[in-house]
């Protein structure tokens, strides 16, 4: 998956998870996991693409 984020907004999100002792990619899966959750979705969970 790649995503276009604003360099502005990739460093504070940098920034702010690195200050919290995250990984960006940990936090990304998170939340993508969590709105899949809340929105429904039928597919099965599967590890990670690789």
């Amino acid at each position: 998956m790649n995503i276009n984020v604003p360099t502005e907004l990739h460093n504070s999100f940098k920034a702010t998870t690195a200050a919290k002792g995250l990984e960006m990619t940990v936090v990304l899966l998170e939340f993508i996991e969590n709105y899949v959750a809340k929105n429904g979705s039928t597919a099965p969970k599967k590890g990670r693409r690789g």
